[in-house]
Order: C-alpha cells, then sequence, then structure tokens
C-alpha cells in the first residue's frame, strides 16, 4: 500500500506542531518553508486535520497551528484513517464494484484484508510524539532552534480557522 502526498505531509504538519514546543503556534508559512512545499498545499491538507481534531487553528495576526490532542495521544493509525480516501487494496474490497465469479469463494479478499489490518495494527503503534522523540535533532531540521528559529509566518486563513 502506498500513502497519498496529502498523508505524508498530514503526518508531517503534524510532526512540526509536536516538535515545535514551548506552546508556540505554528504557522503554516514556517511549515511550508521547513519542508519545501506550497503553502496552498498544505492549508488543503489542513481540514480533515482540523475536523479530526488533530490540530486546532487560532485567527489573528498572530495566529496558526497547534495540536487538538497531545501528541502522544495521535496515532499513525487514526490520521491515515483520517487522511486516505480508499482502503481498498483490489476492486474486490470496493462493494457492487467487482464482475468476478469467484467474489464469494475467493481467499484473496480475505489475505488483502488480513494484510490491511496488519498494516493499521502496525501504525496503531505509533504515536506523533513518539515520532518527534526517537529524532534528538528533529527541532534543528526543522529550523525550531536556534536563533534562525521562525518568528512570522502566514496565519491561517478564516475560512479554515476555528475560535479557539
Amino acid at each position: 500500500m502506498r500513502l497519498t502526498r496529502q498523508t505524508n505531509y498530514a503526518i508531517r504538519i503534524l510532526m512540526y506542531c509536536a516538535a515545535n514546543t514551548e506552546g508556540r503556534l505554528s504557522r503554516v508559512g514556517e511549515i511550508a518553508s521547513a519542508y519545501a512545499v506550497s503553502e496552498l498545499f498544505l492549508f488543503k491538507i489542513l481540514q480533515p486535520l482540523v475536523e479530526a481534531g488533530f490540530v486546532e487553528t487560532v485567527r489573528g495576526r498572530n495566529g496558526g497551528i497547534r495540536l487538538g490532542r497531545p501528541a502522544d495521544e495521535i496515532t499513525l493509525k487514526e490520521v491515515v484513517q483520517a487522511t486516505e480516501e480508499s482502503f481498498a487494496l483490489a476492486e474486490c474490497f470496493e462493494t457492487g464494484a467487482v464482475d468476478c465469479p469467484l467474489i464469494n469463494s475467493c481467499s484473496l479478499n480475505a489475505a488483502l484484508k488480513a494484510a490491511l489490518d496488519a498494516f493499521l495494527n502496525a501504525l496503531g503503534g505509533f504515536t506523533i510524539q513518539s515520532l518527534v522523540a526517537e529524532r534528538g535533532s528533529i527541532r534543528a531540521r526543522l529550523g525550531l532552534d536556534g536563533p534562525e528559529a521562525p518568528g512570522g509566518g502566514t496565519t491561517v486563513p478564516g475560512a479554515l480557522a476555528a475560535a479557539s
């Protein structure tokens, strides 16, 4: 299974917010700069993260985003399930979309379901906090340490901002 680019960067947004300690809000511009992607792309990813409660947005000139739950309570499994559109590993996973004479007696569906369950269960063993804590240099690599640490950036647009 291959995760979408959206899911990959959703996890990266959450990791950035978790690494950005000391109560600082993270700004989309800072995150985009750290990962060398466009702000527009990250703004699109924020909506499902906000809806799932992983991220909170703060409006205003000094606004930004922060984790909506503690990083040690957000599992990779939850993030993947909230951001991936489909887990159909084969067309037989899609209801009503199969014209196969073996659909009711084939073991392929059961094997793929077992593999998908194992994949999701493995992701359930990792939290955003564990991803950030395992690498001691993550703050420096994201530009969150030292005199070059970001201080400005883009605020969250009103359409995405939720009152905090």
